[in-house]
């Protein structure tokens, strides 16, 4: 097993510049080659990482395919491409690191993630969330049960753009929330509803099989229903000048806060419980706990964990092709209720 691993980056816009810093700084890392169809970033990021001759700067997927030795591949390209070029790449050989969502249909999905293993080779999805600091403390908070009984979640997700023209706000936002409210409940929904409401985009995205009839939605509403009956409510939008990252699980005891936008602490435990006093309900019991965090960029943990799971040939445990699998199940369960008006829609679990 060698220590080293070849990897080509595919796509360096808003994301993408982010995995190619973390992986030229990685020490057990060779980036041999960038990818995108824009000169002008690639010359940019030239500049920007001062890169060496040898990396190759291609505008073609293709000119991969002549990399001797090439280990692996980090996608972050527009979601409606990832299906093609992450089949493609696993036929090649390549280990795979994709950009959320894995791609746009569960079916896909499933059939990447088998071909991943037929290959023994590694499908990683960077769900950035589920490598912060704050997600994982929150999870051992949660399962150690410092809420008591948990009650119900909440979320809240805004801000003013980007605006997406390929994906609406259900796809481009819900996967982060869903994902924590996973993660932190060691369960995944069985039941599904989205309503929302379309403003700026009202009839470009009809051809989208992923897309409402009326266009890409702006503000979405989410109700999650987990197996033991637990709920968790999201509030999606992409034109609010308020922007927020908040989301929280209330239980019997307290509740556990997880917003971004905090600046004393992104996590925070609230005590507090009613005790009943003759027909009233008296609050006892009440404190704030800001939970200290270790340090380190989500985005780093990421990359690293991939390159460990490529060196070992063993599959993430936590943000696995079947977990990414798991979300894309959930999210076009959502898609489906949103067309139907907020009609709910049962999600199966994946079966094998």
């Amino acid at each position: 097993m060698t220590n080293q691993i070849k990897i080509a980056v595919i796509g360096i816009g808003r994301w993408g510049v982010h995995l190619l810093r973390n992986f030229l700084a990685h020490p057990q890392v060779n980036v041999v080659a960038v990818v995108d169809p824009h000169p002008e970033r690639l010359a940019a990021v030239k500049q920007q990482f001062n890169l060496d001759a040898d990396v190759i700067l291609t505008t073609q997927w293709e000119d991969l395919k002549k990399v001797p030795g090439l280990t692996a591949v980090a996608i972050a390209t527009p979601a409606t491409t990832h299906y093609a070029l992450i089949k493609d790449s696993l036929q090649q050989g390549y280990h795979v690191l994709a950009e959320k969502p894995l791609t746009l249909d569960p079916e896909e999905c499933r059939e990447l993630c088998y071909l991943a293993e037929q290959h023994h080779l590694i499908l990683m999805v960077d769900h950035t969330y589920l490598f912060h600091p704050a997600v994982e403390q929150g999870k051992a908070v949660v399962q150690a049960g410092k809420l008591g009984d948990l009650r119900y979640g909440y979320a809240t997700r805004t801000h003013l753009g980007p605006v997406r023209q390929d994906v609406d706000a259900l796809w481009d936002l819900a996967i982060h929330d869903i994902a924590i409210f996973n993660t932190w409940l060691g369960q995944i929904p069985v039941k599904v509803q989205a309503t929302g409401t379309v403003w700026l985009q009202e009839q470009e995205s009809r051809e989208l099989i992923h897309s409402p009839s009326q266009g890409l939605a702006d503000l979405v509403w989410l109700t999650l229903t987990y197996p033991d009956g637990f709920q968790a409510y999201i509030h999606l939008c992409w034109l609010n000048p308020d922007k927020q990252r908040r989301l929280g699980i209330v239980g019997s005891l307290g509740s556990l806060i997880f917003d971004e936008m905090s600046l004393s602490s992104s996590l925070t435990l609230l005590h507090g419980q009613f005790e009943q006093q003759g027909n009233q309900f008296i609050p006892i019991n009440q404190k704030q706990i800001v939970l200290e965090l270790e340090t380190g960029e989500p985005l780093e943990r990421v990359c690293s964990s991939f390159v460990v799971s490529v060196l070992n040939n063993t599959p993430s445990e936590v943000s696995s092709g079947w977990v990414g699998t798991e979300l894309v199940e959930i999210l076009a369960g959502l898609t489906v209720s949103l067309q139907q008006g907020g009609k709910p829609v049962f999600v199966n679990e994946r079966q094998g």
